[in-house]
């Protein structure tokens, strides 16, 4: 394609200085029948004498004759043929005004002038070989160095997009070996400071993130069958010991009773499961509606009030008088987390309370236990992180069930450790956009 576009551009570029030199030769010459038309104008109107008795010396090629109004020739120079250059029709048109004529090697003017007492006309004319020779050289040069300047042109073009593009190719080479087995494999990158460096360290950018996100999935497909594994064993021994002979009918009742417990607990990982996945696809359905948040907090202090008060713990409401616009079935989800997880690994009273700033809508469980370190505060909202550090029984999506909330909300969830205890929150925009584009702003009554 290049080589095509080329050729177009030097065949362009040659007619175009073809045409060019033909007008400026073609010029030249009219120019100098009209300087040559108007000496022999001046001769005859001030001399008697004829133009080969005139002492001028024309140049050799200097063409010249002078008709009189019958179209006789009465006067030429030497080497002027006799007979009249122009035939009569064409002599009959240049009576009437100044004309250029071409014949077969020669261009001529015919030019009427009054002199000697008489109308006569003046016909000039020169040669056109040299212009015609000098075209002909041109295109000769043309047809010869076109093709040879369009093959070196060519194969240089060439040298410099294979030499330019050679890191693009190992880029490609490179990345069809990359796989998913091996990890940390990435592409050369070249020296250069140009668009190829920037792509390839764009694309190892981009590797380093996909890298990232399939460990993530490995480790969640683990950690999944890790916890799938345990229900299941204790599901089927308990299955097993109720098919046993010679049971009676209470340790038939306990062992279906552990074994509904157990799959009660299938039920709540797949479904925790199933919303992380939906959360992951940006396709998490929220069902909007304005809540007030003294009432939600009342409400989940409500649920488990009993379970605290067998822990021998307390669970305290703050007054507020705060709303927020928010889907009240995954609130209450992500809220029963984060107070299960107070109850669970926190101590003294858990309170609830809301909080407020210029752009969010803050929801907040505390207790008074010790604390995380902060490494496992950092990865406590990663599913299953209980497997990574994190003690206590639970599955170990309860707060990644609560960051998955917090984001389909486009808010944040934060957890931090103060110095009487442990902090969870629930950060939710005070201006949330609605699916049919008819966002209320969130109202703080004060």
């Amino acid at each position: 394609m290049f080589a095509g576009a080329l050729a177009l551009v030097l065949a362009g570029a040659g007619s175009f200085l073809y045409l060019r030199l033909d007008a400026t030769l073609s010029t030249a010459i009219d120019r100098t029948l009209r300087t040559r038309a108007a000496d022999l104008t001046a001769l005859l109107r001030q001399s008697d004498s004829g133009l080969r008795e005139s002492g001028r010396r024309w140049p050799p090629d200097t063409v010249a004759q002078v008709l009189d109004r019958r179209g006789i020739v009465v006067d030429a120079t030497a080497q002027t043929p006799p007979a009249p250059l122009l035939d009569a029709s064409a002599t009959a048109t240049a009576w009437q005004r100044a004309q250029f004529f071409d014949r077969t090697s020669e261009r001529l003017l015919a030019l009427p002038v009054q002199a000697q007492d008489q109308r006569l006309l003046i016909i000039v004319g020169s040669s056109t070989e040299p212009r015609a020779r000098a075209l002909v050289t041109l295109r000769r040069e043309l047809l010869i160095g076109g093709p040879a300047i369009l093959l070196l042109v060519s194969l240089l073009a060439y040298a410099l997009a294979h030499a330019a593009l050679r890191p693009v190719e190992a880029m490609r080479r490179r990345a069809a070996a990359i796989g998913g087995a091996k990890s940390g494999e990435r592409l050369p990158v070249p020296r250069a400071r140009d668009e190829i460096a920037m792509l390839g360290r764009t694309l190892n950018e981009m590797l380093a993130r996909l890298e990232q996100a399939l460990e993530r999935e490995r480790r969640f497909v683990a950690d999944a069958s890790h916890e799938l594994r345990t229900p299941l064993a204790l599901l089927k021994g308990e299955i097993e010991l109720a098919l046993e002979e010679e049971r009676g009918a209470d340790e038939l009742r306990a062992a279906l009773r552990a074994a509904g417990e157990e799959t009660d607990r299938l039920v709540r990982l797949a479904e925790d499961l199933l919303l992380l996945a939906r959360a992951d696809r940006g396709v998490l359905p929220l069902r909007r509606e304005r809540l007030d948040v003294g009432s939600l907090l009342a409400s989940m202090a409500s649920r488990f009030e009993l379970r605290a008060r067998e822990a021998g713990r307390r669970i305290v409401v703050e007054p507020t008088r705060l709303a927020v616009i928010a889907d009240r079935l995954r609130l209450e989800q992500a809220l029963s987390n984060l107070i299960d997880n107070a109850l669970r690994h926190g101590a003294g009273t858990v309170r609830l309370h809301g909080t407020e700033s210029q752009e969010s809508i803050g929801l907040h469980v505390g207790d008074q236990g010790a604390g995380l370190p902060a490494l496992i505060a950092s990865q406590a909202f990663e599913p299953f992180a209980r497997g990574r550090g994190t003690p206590g029984e639970g599955s170990g999506l309860g707060l990644a069930i609560v960051a998955a909330v917090a984001n389909a909300h486009q808010g944040r969830a934060h957890l931090a450790s103060t110095g009487a205890g442990t902090d969870a929150s629930i950060e939710l925009p005070r201006t949330v956009p609605l699916p049919d584009s008819q966002a209320r702003e969130l109202v703080a009554t004060p």
